[in-house]
């Protein structure tokens, strides 16, 4: 279910199939970059939204997907949205979901009036969600998916460990995958994979392994 993407770092991944390229969130893009058909971004931040990652990848093709503080930034074929709504973009059906802060300790990080998103997508005949930047959810709960890629970015700014195993066992996808760890001071270290992966026991998990080194060992 994983064989079509690349992870590049913290919340940045790739998705290659036959006809069609996808990025949600470039960041740290190397080695070989295919143009992109489709760009998603979740949210504004600098590690999620960087003009010269896009740069790298966009063309006259690439369509973009965004919640409407970022859209109004991107110029092309740009879809702006907030929680909720759905969109076909580049032939890839599309649902914009809540991603927030509700701990007290991180609702200025990513607080909900911003209207930042996550993404289920419908890829090569399976679903992806990609949580983006948020804490544990009730309404993220009912997500139905193949796959689930969520933040474990030890409670700095996201989801601690043990929260995110905690989505994904309410969840219940067909596979989980941590992200947002181990590349951000206060996010995490390279060992939170595994840590979430013992944490969800009962869930398949597999760790990825990023392009770009670790930052944080």
């Amino acid at each position: 279910m994983l064989e079509a993407f690349t992870w590049y770092k913290q919340s940045a991944f790739r998705w290659k199939g036959e006809k069609l390229v996808v990025y949600i969130d470039p960041w740290g893009l190397v080695g070989d970059l295919p143009p992109a058909d489709l760009i998603l971004i979740t949210h504004a931040h600098g590690d999620h939204y960087e003009k010269s990652d896009i740069a790298k990848v966009k063309a006259s093709k690439t369509a973009f997907v965004a919640p409407a503080d970022v859209a109004k930034e991107l110029s092309g074929k740009v879809a702006a949205v907030k929680p909720g709504d759905r969109v076909d973009v580049a032939g890839v059906k599309i649902e914009a979901v809540p991603a927030y802060n509700v701990d007290p300790a991180r609702l200025q990080a990513h607080p909900k009036a911003n209207n930042w998103v996550g993404y289920l997508m419908q890829l090569g005949g399976r679903t992806y969600y990609h949580a983006g930047d948020t804490d544990r959810l009730p309404e993220l709960e009912k997500i139905r998916t193949d796959v689930a890629f969520v933040p474990i970015g030890d409670g700095g700014f996201v989801m601690t460990v043990d929260e995110a195993a905690g989505l994904v066992k309410a969840m219940k996808p067909k596979l989980a995958v941590p992200m947002h760890y181990g590349f951000y001071p206060g996010v995490g270290v390279a060992s939170d994979g595994e840590k979430f992966k013992r944490a969800a026991a009962g869930v398949d998990v597999t760790v990825m392994k990023p392009l770009n080194e670790f930052a944080n060992k």
